[in-house]
């Protein structure tokens, strides 16, 4: 029986309802900062009942916090965590091999799914300094495979990062391989108009799904590189009710929406 589909909602909506579709169920989920706890919480309740999401601040969670969530760190997300400890032990799950999907976010992603989150420019004076890095080098590193939650334009998605702070397939092709990563690699790329997802020998990002109200050709204007098309280019599913309804549920703010 087909699920009951929602009648209205936002691009931003549709992007963490499909980031969300990335967890399987009983999955160990190595969750990243901002919309990524947004995603996790929306696959927890809906079709991965059984996923486990890690924190980086030491949190391993089995159920979604029952608050709003602006950081990992939050007291809701301590609240009724399985195990409240510290960096040092969760992030060792990944050394252990035990984690199955890392889930980040990134100001620039590249062709390769190589992510920049430190800065814009060359390193003697960039031109913006971001974030930093935190713990995405090691969840992009070891984690059985990525997934990535990026806003879609032309300065986020680009031929070529300025800086690898985590790596994707590097310079494309066995490259990654090589570097001694022997996990994983960027699955997916979901953007608030697509979803990319690397194919053929060199691991290029290519164009899986479109969204509902975007199209190929908006898509590819405003991605850096001269972006292919995986074979056939799908629309991609819309929220149902009961995903909708989730994601309300854990953004009851509609802060992250």
């Amino acid at each position: 029986m087909t699920a009951p589909l929602a009648e209205g909602f936002s691009t931003q909506e549709l992007m963490i309802i499909a980031a969300a579709r990335e967890i399987r169920d009983g999955e160990v989920v190595f969750v990243g900062m901002r919309l990524p706890i947004t995603a996790f919480g929306v696959a927890r309740l809906t079709h991965a009942p059984n996923a486990v999401g890690l924190f980086e601040c030491g949190i391993a969670r089995h159920e979604p916090a029952d608050g709003m969530l602006y950081t990992m760190g939050d007291p809701p997300n301590q609240v009724g965590a399985a195990w409240t400890t510290g960096l040092v032990q969760v992030m060792g799950q990944l050394q252990a091999g035990h984690v199955d999907l890392g889930f980040i976010g990134g100001a620039e992603v590249d062709r390769f799914g190589n992510i920049n989150t430190s800065y814009i420019g060359g390193p003697a004076a960039p031109a913006i300094k971001l974030p930093g890095s935190g713990g995405a080098p090691d969840i992009a590193a070891m984690a059985g495979r990525l997934a990535v939650i990026v806003n879609h334009d032309r300065r986020r998605l680009v031929e070529r990062v300025h800086y690898v702070t985590s790596a994707g397939y590097l310079e494309g092709g066995d490259s990654r391989r090589q570097a001694g990563l022997d996990r994983g690699g960027p699955a997916a790329v979901i953007t608030d108009r697509a979803v990319l997802r690397p194919s053929g020998p060199d691991n290029e990002l290519h164009l899986a799904s479109v969204h509902p109200g975007h199209t190929v050709d908006e898509v590819r204007e405003h991605t850096g590189w001269d972006l292919k098309s995986a074979e056939p280019v799908v629309e991609t599913p819309p929220p149902t009710v009961a995903e909708m309804e989730a994601l309300h549920r854990i953004d009851r703010e509609g802060f992250w929406r």
